[in-house]
């Protein structure tokens, strides 16, 4: 299967996953250092968990080897009373007029690079009507303009979303699916778009569950192997469109295998840190992602409350790459292009993973 010369891949679907049987079958083991010895994997406990280390889990192995780190949408999966109460009429009674921090956007497709959106503030039952429909009598920017809550923490400087904490009343609705352990837990974020919303390409640097509660939407992700072909700034991609790349500006794009599914009411999409998602929402809808670190938190920055921000290491090792490449620039540009070439291939050596299916 093909979209516009890409290799595509149907995210694979799976009905009435157990906790169990995601911490056995499904959820990707996690190996901290290649010089290191692997942890042992523990008998099962009575909730059904995989052995453990550090407060990390360890999978079993699946015929002698262990399991991948791809998307998967689980489906069956007990949510509670949200995917049928949360009407557009419940939402705006429930949390009433508290005021929420919103994109606003006179096109689909919101780019975080070009910052093509602006941020305003409606009380919440105001913004959960107009992000309903699809022509505005009042609006910012057009009658057609898109909406789009992320949920923050009370002070984004310093606190991270969590329902519980900022939707209290819808909270009690919903059945966060408990596949972590609790102290693993980083934020539980909530989120409303309008129909036709276009998020912008890009990675996160925890495991998390996009929870569809109501409406639906298409999800592509890339793998992490594919980031060269993505056209990185930060941790988001260039190319926004992916169904319809500018493949004159990003010519690279095809060779990205493309994975993709589609999410209904009630579905639960596993996506593994690092992997780069664009999220169309097909349809008015809520979602809730809930982000959990499968690292232990010393290789998390501390003031990172977003769980976008490169784990320590990674910065720094960024950091030291850029004196590198300065420092090459006082050679001439011969010597440059060879010294270059030379950083590139002992980085392949020492650093690629060899393994990826």
């Amino acid at each position: 299967m093909e979209q516009r010369g890409q290799s595509v891949e149907l995210v694979t679907s799976l009905a009435g996953v157990t906790r169990e049987r995601f911490l056995r079958d499904i959820y990707p083991r996690v190996r901290l250092c290649p010089h290191l010895p692997t942890p042992p994997v523990a008998a099962p406990d009575r909730r059904g968990a995989a052995g453990r280390s550090a407060g990390l889990l360890w999978p079993r192995a699946l015929g002698g080897t262990w399991a991948t780190r791809k998307p998967v949408v689980l489906k069956g999966i007990e949510l509670g009373t949200c995917t049928t109460k949360w009407t557009v009429d419940y939402l705006s009674q429930a949390e009433g007029s508290k005021e929420v921090k919103i994109h606003v956007s006179t096109v689909p497709q919101m780019d975080f690079l070009s910052k093509n959106f602006i941020y305003r503030t409606l009380p919440f039952d105001v913004f959960v009507q107009r992000a309903a429909e699809v022509k505005h009598t009042e609006y910012f920017l057009s009658e057609d303009e898109k909406y789009y809550l992320r949920s923050l923490g009370e002070d984004p400087r310093k606190d991270i979303a969590d329902i519980k904490k900022q939707f209290p009343i819808l909270a009690e609705d919903i059945q966060i699916p408990e596949y972590f352990e609790k102290e693993q837990f980083f934020s539980s974020v909530f989120r409303i778009s309008s129909a036709g919303l276009q998020l912008w390409t890009h990675y996160d640097v925890m495991d998390n569950f996009l929870i569809q509660i109501t409406g639906k939407k298409r999800v592509v992700l890339y793998s992490p192997q594919d980031a060269p072909y993505l056209y990185l700034s930060g941790t988001k991609s260039e190319v926004l469109e992916v169904d319809n790349p500018d493949l004159e500006k990003y010519p690279l794009f095809v060779k990205a295998k493309r994975y993709e599914c589609y999410l209904e009411a009630g579905d639960v999409l596993f996506i593994p840190a690092l992997w780069f998602h664009n999220v169309i929402s097909e349809e008015f809808g809520v979602g809730l992602n809930v982000f959990w670190k499968h690292l232990p938190s010393e290789y998390y920055d501390k003031n990172d409350t977003y769980g976008n921000k490169d784990p320590t290491a990674a910065s720094r090792a960024l950091q030291i790459l850029d004196r590198a490449l300065k420092t090459l620039e006082e050679l001439p540009e011969e010597y440059r292009d060879f010294y270059a070439r030379r950083m590139v291939l002992r980085i392949q050596e020492k650093a690629y993973r060899t393994d990826y299916e």
